[in-house]
């Protein structure tokens, strides 16, 4: 066959299965695929340290619809979570149904990383061909952002799946022009705005391009479709935030990160365009002798911070490559016609790839599970790759030539990833090289002796090559039992100090319990803390309330100071904790309240009782 095949009505070419039914094979596959993702992402639950913000946030959430509906942080829902609350909601139904533990949290973010391997299988080979789909599923199944996003309790998970979920459906909306398919996507995308807000709109454009590009019928047409499908995304999006806002205030909690008790600011300055510039809650609280300095770094805004050191190892190792082949396959693909599939798979997936990865480039700062948002487009770009090579141009020598250089160079990068990293096991480096010198030299050996089968043999080691240390990567965290917070083959002191912020500090709260409990005289709050940072990990481990006082960061204007007198004086609290004394509300605690100052210690401890404060 000289000729390649026409993709614009057929899929793209699938792996071969001799001697047995192709279709019970991929099936088959695909079942070991999800499984080992699914073995991956649920190792060992009960050991990860959980984040103990989120973690409260479910307790609350699962003791009362009203907590629920409103995503109250603390169980006398005085304040919101600093987030929408979405992906929380499946959490908290968990809990409500099974119980509060540290599995019944995490299940439920290991059966969504699992859903969006298969998503993504569908997604992929609906424009390039199940042989492609199989590769991507893969390949993001042994990502180390993605397992060590799914064995935590971080709200990405869920957004992810959504997104993946929306990215098929503009797949399937590509083949008839379809309307349905568009707006289900539009839903789809609205449902991730909700788990992770504004983050999950970034990506629309890539949709909308894709839909403009690829999809039959007049232009007028596409962009009608589209314009209808942006509503709908749009309603969905805002469904959550418009109707808290119409609720009356004194009827449900105050809305945390924002200074006029707004959801629209909490979703849009705080959580968006304040982060680009502006101080981020983890920055403020830094300072504020919670330890969060030495475990919650982040790299300097750059263009290549996603290409070194932790972010590198956490997502990185295949990103190059990525963006390499997905500006190939567009470029080789030009001359096809406007649906062609093939072309569509790279400009949806690639357009993914680049807005998220500039804007991880240009926030203040970054969490490593962010990056796990970039894995199904690195995964369906590769996969897609593969599935061109399989087509008639693999015949041509530039096309190997290329391929034996992308294999080399992205085994190097691998190498030099490997090479930087403080707790790499010794035997990976040589392991990794010797993989990449194999792959390239049967790439380059295809040139030679042109059979179907070396080029098969030359694309599968080069993927083994690809492969060989993320998935070492994803092994290391599976066994270390580490999570969202952690990277692979981080220094031992990143690690120490992650499971001593998270695991450390809830164990040694509830050693500190019982005294609280005596210690508060009938009071029907535990205590009350500065920040909800730190009143989290009292919920956290005994699910009572800590009232929080001026929210995740301490510097929202709830409870107002009239407000913590009343409650003092209506003795719902007696004992406070504070980081500081800054600020009007603590100076008065600080000046009206007994001071149970230990030498040395990090917090100020306080005795509000109502005639002490009075």
């Amino acid at each position: 066959m000289t000729s390649e095949p026409d993709l614009t009505t057929a899929p793209a070419v699938q792996l071969p299965a001799a001697g047995r039914d192709p279709a019970l094979a991929r099936r088959g596959a695909l079942a070991v695929i999800a499984g080992l993702a699914g073995l991956s992402y649920a190792w060992a639950l009960n050991a990860d340290p959980l984040e103990p913000y989120y973690a409260a946030t479910v307790r609350s959430m699962s003791m009362s619809w009203h907590n629920f509906i409103y995503g109250a942080f603390d169980p006398a829902g005085t304040i919101t979570v600093d987030k929408l609350p979405g992906a929380f909601w499946v959490q908290a139904l968990a809990v409500r149904a099974l119980g509060f533990h540290p599995w019944v949290i995490v299940a439920p973010q290991a059966v969504e990383g699992v859903l969006t391997v298969l998503v993504l299988y569908r997604a992929v080979q609906r424009l390039a061909g199940p042989g492609a789909g199989l590769i991507a599923a893969g390949i993001l199944a042994v990502s180390p952002a993605t397992v060590a996003l799914n064995r935590g309790n971080i709200s990405d998970s869920l957004m992810i799946l959504f997104l993946v979920l929306a990215a098929d459906a503009v797949s399937a909306a590509l083949a008839g022009g379809s309307q349905a398919r568009l707006v289900l996507a539009g839903v789809w995308a609205g449902l991730a705005f909700q788990a992770k807000m504004i983050e999950a709109w970034l990506v629309l454009p890539a949709f909308g391009l894709v839909y403009l590009v690829a999809a039959p019928g007049p232009a007028a047409r596409r962009l009608r479709q589209l314009a209808v499908a942006g509503v709908v995304a749009g309603l969905v999006s805002l469904a959550w935030m418009t109707a808290v806002s119409l609720a009356p205030a004194a009827q449900r909690p105050y809305i945390d990160g924002s200074h006029d008790n707004s959801a629209y600011e909490q979703v849009f300055g705080y959580n968006g365009f304040g982060r680009f510039g502006d101080q981020t809650p983890l920055q403020l609280l830094a300072g504020q002798n919670l330890g969060l300095g030495v475990a919650l770094h982040a790299p300097a805004v750059s263009p290549a911070r996603l290409l070194r050191g932790d972010l590198g190892r956490d997502a990185g190792w295949l990103l190059p490559a990525a963006a390499a082949v997905a500006a190939w396959g567009i470029a080789s693909r030009r001359r096809r016609p406007r649906g062609d599939p093939l072309r569509a798979c790279f400009l949806l997936w690639g357009g993914w790839l680049v807005l998220l990865a500039a804007t991880f480039s240009l926030t203040t700062t970054i969490n490593a599970y962010y990056t796990a948002a970039l894995t199904p487009a690195v995964a369906a770009i590769l996969g897609a790759g593969d599935a061109a090579m399989w087509s008639a141009e693999r015949q041509s020598p530039g096309r190997r030539i290329g391929l034996a250089a992308g294999t080399a160079g992205t085994a190097g990068y691998a190498a030099w990833l490997v090479a930087s990293a403080p707790a790499a096991p010794g035997w990976l480096l040589p392991a990794v090289i010797a993989a990449g010198a194999v792959a390239t030299a049967a790439v380059l050996g295809s040139l030679v002796v042109r059979r179907p089968g070396l080029l098969t043999a030359a694309l599968a080691a080069g993927l083994i090559a690809a492969c060989l240390a993320p998935a070492v990567a994803s092994a290391s965290l599976v066994l270390r039992h580490e999570g969202a917070f952690d990277t692979p083959f981080e220094a031992a002191a990143e690690r120490q100090a992650v499971d001593g912020l998270f695991q450390g500090t809830v164990a040694q709260v509830r050693l500190v319990i019982p005294r609280l409990e005596a210690a508060r005289r009938g009071a029907p709050y535990l205590l009350a803390t500065q920040t909800a940072a730190l009143a989290s990990v009292f919920i956290d481990a005994s699910g009572q309330e800590a009232l929080p006082i001026g929210g995740f960061t301490g510097t929202i204007p709830a409870p107002t100071l009239a407000q913590l007198q009343a409650d003092i004086r209506a003795g719902k609290f007696h004992l406070v904790l504070a980081t500081s004394t800054a600020g009007p509300r603590m100076r008065w605690i600080a000046a009206h309240c007994l001071s149970l100052g230990i030498p040395g210690a990090p917090l100020h401890n306080y005795y509000c009782g109502a005639r002490i404060a009075g």
